[in-house]
């Protein structure tokens, strides 16, 4: 038996962008995803602090630096720019495994990473 826990968590990043006429996806600054070891293309729930939606997307790599937090396609209906958003992602793997995993969670600042 395997379950699901939580891989990877970006807690509390600002969304910079709404762009309805993409395909689908979240853009998200490459340094954002490294921090918690999410890779591109990876699945992604995404909960919005100001309005409570939930939903899932996948991931496009954005400018490195950049603090780029682009909702794309029907997923930009979903939040406004400026919204406070986590982004989450899950592993599945036995519960032995889970007891001793730890995610790996980031706090960024106005969407940067601080490697102080």
């Amino acid at each position: 038996m395997t379950i699901e826990v939580l891989k990877s968590k970006l807690h509390c990043v600002q969304v910079t962008e709404a762009n309805l006429n993409y395909m689908g996806s979240i853009t998200l600054d490459m340094d954002l995803m490294d921090a918690v070891g999410i890779i591109p293309g990876e699945r992604v729930f995404i909960v919005d602090n100001n309005n409570g939606e939930r939903f899932d997307t996948y991931t496009i790599k954005g400018e490195r630096g950049s603090g780029c937090v682009c909702l794309n396609g029907a997923a930009a209906r979903k939040v406004q720019v400026g919204d406070t958003i986590i982004i989450m992602a899950y592993a599945r793997m036995s519960p032995e495994e889970a007891i001793e995993f730890t995610p790996r969670i980031a706090f960024p600042e106005n969407n940067r990473i601080n490697n102080k």
